[in-house]
């Protein structure tokens, strides 16, 4: 389950994609399936949460691993690549995944 806190140590990978508004829901099933039959078996992982943006341009997965070595494992594995080759040729353009750390939460 995700849980976003500044003290709970895990690498945060925040990746936009960005496509035609007629390809949004497409990719969100391929990152699914992407999650559900590979990624979601990794060493390391915690969860996965995959917005789309209302306008239909840009996909949002925001993801927890363990540790940045986890995430970057992943890309080692021969059984992602088709994954995100599948996703990146719906993207108009490249991607923007980074890692990032929580250093501030607020709820009311």
């Amino acid at each position: 389950m995700t849980e976003i806190n500044k003290d709970k140590t895990v690498a945060t990978l925040i990746n936009v994609f960005f496509v035609e508004p007629e390809n949004q829901q497409k990719l969100v099933e391929v990152l699914i399936e992407a999650t559900d039959k590979v990624i979601r078996n990794q060493k390391g992982f915690v969860s996965v949460n995959i917005h789309k943006s209302l306008d239909g341009k840009r996909v949002i997965n925001y993801a927890q691993w363990k540790t940045r070595e986890d995430f970057e494992a992943i890309f080692k594995n021969p059984d992602v690549a088709p994954h995100m080759q599948k996703a990146l040729e719906l993207c108009i353009e490249k991607n923007d995944g980074r890692l990032y750390e929580v250093v501030h939460t607020d709820t009311k």
